[in-house]
């Protein structure tokens, strides 16, 4: 039977979840009339993905995450939150950092420690291993987890590769000191394959300039600059291919379980193909497999908190169900981790 790390009897919990997506809502249909040439039936049969949101130009990563959060101060006191933890690759400004300006908007207490840190799709599997080391070490008794992304920033219209898979929305976890389900973490990181995926300029290595900001044309045909993204999804596909199934069986190993005692799967929603591809390469049954990018695209680290809230409110995940969830992305980075709903 599954156990979770405990002290006398308390370990870690998610107690809620809630997310906020952008209004405007941008349909295949929409980019097959912009872009004729892509072959948006063959795409979609790809990404899975039927439509996604984007923010409008005046509309960021915090408005959204300051939705998601009164969204969860309806049904949870955040009074006692004594953390907040903002992952996100958008941030408003340079200095000062999401968290402080989030923590401004909500009127959480003065003695809060608010953070920001970056890290793409396995942000959300990676902040809730920090918070449950906050929590279990006692640093805080509940910890608010912030993750919000907007990608459609960082893309050119022209690119097929992200514009057709990529969702922006924020999502926000509060995570407390309770009954002992989550834990049981597995991580992992590569660097030396950034190249994978990355935004190349617009940073201090290579700062914005009229020659970064100029957009080209590759083989392919998809137009972008240095200083939006560049994705090389085979390469991710092939490299992930390799090394999740030996990390999750680390996991499963660890926790002293094995699949059939895991009731759910949560993948970080890359697409419907890199998602099919590691869900037969982990051994996961159809009826454990649960998806939801057809109507969010991939919303990069908010993905697995909003499948998670979209499975609970669908009645897919109920109280008990032990769910593991999986995360892989830019860095690169990867890693799973197990929770028990509550």
């Amino acid at each position: 039977m599954l156990k979770f790390p405990e002290a006398d009897g308390l370990g870690t919990e998610i107690r809620a979840i809630e997310y906020q997506l952008p209004s405007r809502i941008v349909k295949n249909e929409e980019l097959s009339a912009l872009h004729p040439s892509w072959n948006m039936e063959r795409v979609a049969l790809c990404t899975g993905v039927n439509e996604r949101r984007w923010c409008t130009e005046d509309e960021t990563a915090l408005d959204l995450a300051e939705a998601a959060c009164r969204k969860l101060a309806r049904r949870a006191d955040l009074s006692k939150v004594g953390a907040l933890l903002f992952c996100t690759q958008n941030p408003d400004y340079v200095i000062p950092h999401n968290a402080a300006l989030l923590q401004h908007r909500l009127g959480l207490p003065l003695s809060i420690a608010a953070i920001d840190y970056s890290l793409a799709c396995s942000g959300f599997l990676y902040g809730l291993y920090l918070a449950d080391a906050l929590v279990r070490a006692g640093g805080s008794r509940e910890v608010l987890l912030v993750t919000a992304e907007t990608y459609s920033k960082l893309m050119n219209p022209g690119d097929r590769g992200p514009t057709t898979v990529f969702g922006d929305g924020a999502a926000v976890t509060l995570i407390s000191h309770g009954a002992p389900s989550v834990g049981h973490f597995i991580t992992g990181t590569d660097g030396g394959q950034a190249q994978c995926f990355m935004v190349a300029a617009g940073g201090a290595r290579k700062p914005h300039s009229a020659a970064t900001s100029q957009s080209s044309q590759d083989a392919f045909g998809n137009v972008r600059s240095l200083e939006q993204i560049s994705m090389n999804g085979a390469g991710l596909l092939d490299y992930f291919k390799q090394v999740l199934p030996d990390c999750v069986q680390r996991l499963l190993c660890g926790a002293q379980i094995t699949m059939n005692e895991v009731d759910l799967v949560v993948l970080h929603q890359a697409s419907i193909v890199a998602m099919d591809l590691m869900f037969k390469a982990l051994g996961v049954p159809a009826q454990k497999r649960y998806r939801n990018l057809s109507r969010v695209g991939n919303t990069i680290s908010a993905s697995i908190p909003i499948a998670l809230r979209d499975a609970e409110l669908e009645g897919v995940l109920r109280p008990g169900m032990v769910v593991l969830a999986v995360a892989f992305g830019a860095g690169l980075s990867w890693g799973g981790c197990l929770v028990r709903w509550r």
